[in-house]
């Protein structure tokens, strides 16, 4: 229900402002927005699927470049913060919690052992793609390798993702109508449970021996 909350927001937005709102989401992405970068996509889609339909201006080809070029870029930020500050960059309140150092001792490992794979890798793995990124910095990868590798990655994921926001987009759009009813229903579920537990929870303390009188 969340993911549907936040489509349906972000749908909004990028059909009021077309392709820089993407842009802009997918870069804020790559430098630790809370938001999932398949989402945006997907919202690409959906807003490229509307567009088609009303007759607009919006195509796939330049919109996969405008989401490409924005995640090149976005990724581009955690790879020189690494790069150029390495561990002291941990140190920093707001990279720690995007980093993590615990993940950030797991990938390095994974970096030693399989280098250019690992960092190819990243592109898939939405949990590790900021901290990934991070520690090829770090280990002092060249940014043009890093550029190549990442870009064939996101020549995978990004027209794909868009491409799947705009064959959906209809059933995106069927399934946030069913699910305005379907909140309903889990909301009045939810407080029913919450009743019937403070019903038992007070038959339970109702009946102890304790409680009764003369016990």
């Amino acid at each position: 229900m969340l993911l549907l909350d936040v489509q349906d927001f972000i749908n909004q937005f990028f059909g009021d402002f077309g392709y820089i709102a993407p842009f802009v989401v997918l870069l804020l992405c790559g430098v630790g927005l809370p938001l999932p970068e398949e989402v945006s996509l997907i919202g690409a889609g959906v807003l490229l699927h509307r567009s088609e339909t009303a007759g607009g201006g919006i195509e796939f080809v330049p919109m996969c470049i405008v989401c490409s070029v924005a995640i090149l870029l976005g990724d581009s930020a955690p790879f020189w913060l690494g790069r150029r500050y390495g561990l002291s960059a941990l140190k920093i309140k707001w990279v720690e919690r995007i980093v993590h150092p615990e993940r950030f001792a797991r990938l390095q490992t994974r970096f030693e052992e399989h280098g250019n794979w690992a960092t190819f890798a990243c592109r898939f793995f939405a949990g590790i793609r900021i901290p990934g990124y991070f520690v090829a910095g770090m280990m002092g990868m060249s940014y043009p390798r890093f550029l190549i590798l990442d870009a064939l990655g996101v020549l995978i994921s990004v027209p794909i993702s868009i491409w799947l926001g705009k064959v959906f987009a209809d059933q995106v759009d069927e399934l946030q109508a069913k699910m305005d009813d379907f909140h309903l229903i889990v909301a009045f579920l939810a407080i029913s449970l919450v009743l019937i537990l403070i019903v038992r929870a007070r038959s339970k303390k109702a009946s102890r021996p304790e409680d009764r009188p003369g016990g």
